[in-house]
């Protein structure tokens, strides 16, 4: 999937010759101290940052260069370090926002207005209700998102990925700011998509989490991969303890 990522800032080389790949229904952990690089890897699938060199590729298809909006049609989801919701828009307005493909978007549907894509907001409806179901926040459907807590903007803004139909999701530090006891209910959810088929890539810090949750881990340092493997396995690297121990 990526393979010789490059990225330099101003002659600063921020990510040097990164590879690796996700294998099909699994979570793939990205590790590594602060300033290693991974926030910049996951920019650079994402589409938000344009890599200097290198391959990206999404089912075998070149998918580097694309626009943040074209790697999302192609079912490339991210969420992000900080809560990216709209405060001032309802939990259920946060995920409809996020439902592919409106018929209201386009011209045709516009002149025909709700009898165009009433069915289709119906669904998307029902499907933002399902969500709401399994991450138990039905409660807090008409609730402003800016009036969550942490922990529950946090939740939010997985149900809005997933509102997208995600093929892979890039989940970048999905525990930060997350109450320690929500935390499990997050774990819990990521673990049963990953068993019912979706793809991830996740940025985390708390590698109990990575452990349980990742078959596969990558560890970064100063811009590179410097280990990979099962946790276990790449626990005992020494130049991955030098790089939590020494930064």
């Amino acid at each position: 999937m990526v393979q010789n990522l490059r990225r330099e800032f101003g002659g600063v080389v921020a990510v040097d010759d990164v590879s690796f790949s996700v294998p099909e229904g699994s979570i793939v952990g990205l590790i590594g101290p602060n300033g290693a690089g991974k926030s910049t890897v996951i920019g650079m699938i994402a589409g938000a940052i344009l890599p200097t060199s290198g391959s990206i590729q999404l089912d075998r298809v070149e998918i580097s260069g694309l626009s943040p909006d074209q790697v999302a049609r192609r079912g490339l989801i991210r969420t992000f370090q900080l809560s990216a919701e709209f405060p001032r828009l309802t939990v259920m307005q946060n995920l409809l926002a996020a439902a592919p493909g409106h018929p209201g978007e386009t011209l045709i549907g516009m002149a025909l207005g709700k009898r165009k894509w009433g069915a289709y907001e119906a669904a998307m409806v029902e499907s933002a209700r399902e969500l709401l179901d399994r991450f138990k926040m039905a409660d807090k459907e008409d609730e402003y998102a800016g009036e969550l807590s942490g922990g529950q903007r946090r939740l939010l803004e997985v149900m809005r990925a997933l509102m997208a139909r995600p093929r892979l999701l890039l989940l970048d530090e999905p525990t930060a700011g997350v109450h320690p006891s929500m935390i499990g209910e997050l774990e819990s959810q990521l673990a049963s998509l990953r068993d019912e088929g979706l793809t991830m890539v996740m940025v985390e810090h708390e590698l109990g989490i990575v452990g349980r949750l990742c078959e596969v881990v990558v560890v970064m340092s100063r811009g590179r991969v410097i280990a990979e493997g099962a946790m276990a396995e790449v626990q005992t690297h020494e130049d991955v303890r030098e790089a939590y121990f020494a930064g």
